[in-house]
């Protein structure tokens, strides 16, 4: 008879722990957590889904092709916060952690793929690949509810079994799109985007709402100014594909210069307005601050979408209509929910003084985008005017910080520098 060595059974054991270890159940905040290089990595992969159904929209600048593009990003949207949200609450820095990632990376590297077609062929492809990835999800977090329910958490399982009927409902429908032509297809996308928005706003409107188990924390706030950055990166692959696509002369280069500053625009606004400061713990305010930063990011990505047509058509006396109208809404879009991000943050009641000229200045500067986009300007002036409407934004919002104090002292401005 074989006995094994105690050592032998040590690391059977540390093997088995590292990667048969139960997520971490609810309630288990690492306040002090920091992003890891695996939820990185993790995010960068949603760049590609939205690269890749940016390129589509450069393509097709017309109302059908943003209606798909919107459609896409908000399934690429919502699995990144179905992820992202799981990493935060219950995810270990353990070998089941990272399978269960790298296998919802293959799955998305699929999903890709398919990205540029909705309505066409691909689209039932994607819708498949959709489906696999949210299976994994689903499962996921039935093993929360196993684990709650193992530990006579009754409040927390409860939750959990709602979620799970939601994200089981999600998978039938998904699958069932994929079967459909396009037009439905795209009606069930529709449906089900608006279904989970509906879910996060019921949940924060509950006796307890996202409060439960869930803490605004600094590595929620990173992971949320991540992925805003990897859109922001898609208005300058916008710019240099508008440059590749079009004669490099004076007026085409000088035009993407132009037009790239939309992007700085939007950095500036969002990291010295939003990034960096953590949403109020009430559920309502949490759910505010979640859903508020899908149509600021996804009109971002749009605006990089549309640099291609703009560049394409730099000689033109006036930017084609669809263009403009994509350019200036997608500016007036990211302004307009900049206001209930930045009303959601746990500062905003301190900071008022500061935010109340900013919101204003946020509404007004969203109306004037929309006029610009009406009078269709040349291609550079166009992109010249809304660099303006966003630096006037930004000017208003530095003001208003400086004078009540707002800032930290790494913030402030040196005086050398105003």
């Amino acid at each position: 008879m074989r006995i094994e060595s105690p050592s032998r059974r040590s690391g059977l054991r540390l093997f088995k722990a590292w990667f048969w270890t139960p997520p971490r159940p609810h309630g288990e905040t690492i306040v002090d957590r920091r992003v890891n290089p695996l939820e990185l990595l993790y995010d960068l992969v949603y760049g590609a889904v939205i690269a890749r159904a940016g390129d589509q929209l450069a393509g097709h600048v017309t109302a059908a092709g943003v209606v798909e593009f919107a459609l896409v990003f908000s399934l690429t949207w919502i699995a990144w916060t179905n992820g992202t949200l799981y990493l935060e609450l219950h995810g270990r820095n353990n070998g089941r952690t990272r399978a269960y990632v790298f296998l919802q990376i293959g799955i998305l590297t699929i999903l890709t793929v398919f990205t540029a077609d909705p309505a066409g062929a691909s689209g039932s492809a994607f819708a498949v690949a959709y489906t696999a990835f949210l299976l994994v999800m689903t499962w996921l977090w039935y093993e929360v509810r196993r684990q709650d329910i193992r530990e006579h958490r009754t409040e927390f399982a409860s939750d959990t079994a709602r979620y799970l009927v939601a994200m089981s409902v999600s998978v039938v429908a998904i699958l069932t799109s994929a079967f459909l032509p396009g037009q439905g297809r795209l009606g069930v996308w529709a449906v089900y985007t608006i279904g989970w928005t509906v879910l996060l706003l019921v949940m924060a409107r509950a006796e307890v709402g996202l409060g439960r188990g869930m803490a605004p924390t600094d590595s929620l706030v990173d992971r949320f100014g991540t992925f805003t950055l990897i859109v922001l990166g898609a208005v300058v692959f916008g710019v240099v594909d508008g440059l590749s696509r079009s004669r490099h002369d004076f007026t085409t280069i000088a035009t993407g210069m132009v037009a790239l500053v939309v992007g700085f625009g939007f950095w500036w606004i969002y990291f010295d307005v939003v990034g960096g400061r953590r949403p109020n713990r009430d559920g309502r305010a949490m759910a505010n601050w979640i859903i508020s930063h899908f149509p600021i990011t996804l009109a971002i990505a749009a605006s990089g979408a549309g640099m291609v047509s703009l560049l394409e058509h730099a000689h033109d006396a006036g930017t084609p209509e669809a263009t403009s109208w994509l350019l200036s809404g997608a500016v007036a879009l990211g302004l307009l929910f900049l206001i209930p991000t930045s009303r959601a943050l746990a500062d905003a009641s301190r900071l008022a003084a500061a935010f109340r000229p900013t919101w204003a200045a946020m509404a007004a500067g969203a109306a004037i985008s929309l006029v610009i986009g009406w009078t269709r300007p040349s291609p550079w002036f166009l992109a010249l005017l809304l660099d303006a409407v966003l630096g006037l934004v930004w000017a208003v919002a530095v003001r208003g910080f400086v004078l009540t104090d707002a800032w930290t002292v790494e913030e402030r401005p040196a005086q050398g520098d105003t």
